[in-house]
């Protein structure tokens, strides 16, 4: 499914309790599984998308580079408590919708372009992971 916008909705003990935007996104939003502001930061989870296989999730969390996403600014973080491998983007909120949709669209980038590098580097290491 292609996403052409996500809505942000503020947070508070675990129940949503205003919409604060809608943003347009790019491809790599497909990713995204959960959205939303905690009174703090937007946090932004995405996963694979698509289920793994057993030796794949180990293998994707291994060779998965956060580098990348913190080398722009944004705090990452892996969650090991979800069947696919799941990770935490947090970055500071703004009433600037633009700058916010410049954000998701740069972390929209980054998220595709990563998992499509990380599923063709297992694919030569599956051997290993079996």
């Amino acid at each position: 499914m292609e996403f052409s916008s996500l809505i942000l909705m503020e947070k508070e003990n675990n129940i949503f309790v205003k919409e604060l935007g809608s943003y347009k996104v790019d491809e790599g939003a497909e990713y995204i599984t959960q959205f939303f502001y905690d009174g703090e930061n937007i946090n932004l989870y995405f996963d694979t998308k698509d289920d793994v296989e057993e030796w794949e999730y180990t293998a994707i969390y291994d060779c998965f580079n956060e580098e990348i996403f913190k080398e722009k600014g944004y705090y990452i973080e892996y969650i090991d408590d979800k069947y696919n491998p799941t990770w935490l983007i947090k970055f500071d909120y703004t009433e600037d919708i633009e700058e916010v949709e410049n954000k998701l669209s740069e972390i929209c980038y980054l998220i595709k372009n990563e998992i499509n590098r990380v599923f063709e580097e297992i694919k030569l290491k599956k051997d290993e992971y079996l």
